[in-house]
């Protein structure tokens, strides 16, 4: 499955700073499959975003993006919506890691948290960079080849799969 991710504008919904795993994929939805874990992602600080996000929204946070558990549903959740990319300006590491095993694009954005609430924004992966309505770029730091691939195929499992069924049986 690759996802495209070709220059369009995107829907930004705005978070603040520390949204931690617990927000994104509750303890209580843990007993349960990924459906049902999104329907409670950020209910306790944006009840409206698990009925309202659209594949291809973006969301700008602020600092400390993805703290607390390693649990991978918390950015499993965010895939699963089609959210394209989180641009924040900072992760915590294992969210980080998580994240682009799963497929989902972060970006760090020093200057993530000047995106607005309902703006339309457009990615330069190229630059890498953050769009802004106004024309106003925001600089991202660069992201490393094997992890923009590991985007491109819908995740790491993904990858492989496509790579083993290229190699010769032997």
């Amino acid at each position: 499955m690759n996802r495209p991710l070709a220059p369009r504008a995107h829907h930004t919904w705005k978070l603040g700073a520390d949204i931690d795993t617990d927000l994104l994929a509750p303890g209580h939805a843990m007993k349960h499959g990924i459906d049902v874990i999104a329907r409670h992602c950020l209910e306790s600080v944006r009840p409206e975003f698990a009925q309202q996000v659209q594949a291809g929204d973006l969301i700008a946070a602020g600092p400390n993006f993805g703290i607390g558990s390693s649990r991978e549903q918390a950015a499993a959740v965010l895939v699963r919506f089609g959210v394209a990319a989180v641009v924040a300006p900072s992760f915590s590491g294992l969210y980080f890691r998580n994240a682009f095993n799963l497929g989902l694009l972060l970006l760090t954005c020093p200057e993530a948290e000047m995106i607005e609430e309902g703006e339309a924004v457009t990615l330069d992966l190229r630059a890498p960079a953050v769009i802004r309505a106004n024309g106003q770029r925001l600089v991202c730091e660069p992201i490393p080849d094997f992890l923009m691939q590991m985007v491109q195929s819908g995740g790491l499992l993904n990858q492989l799969r496509t790579r083993f069924a290229k190699e010769p049986s032997k």
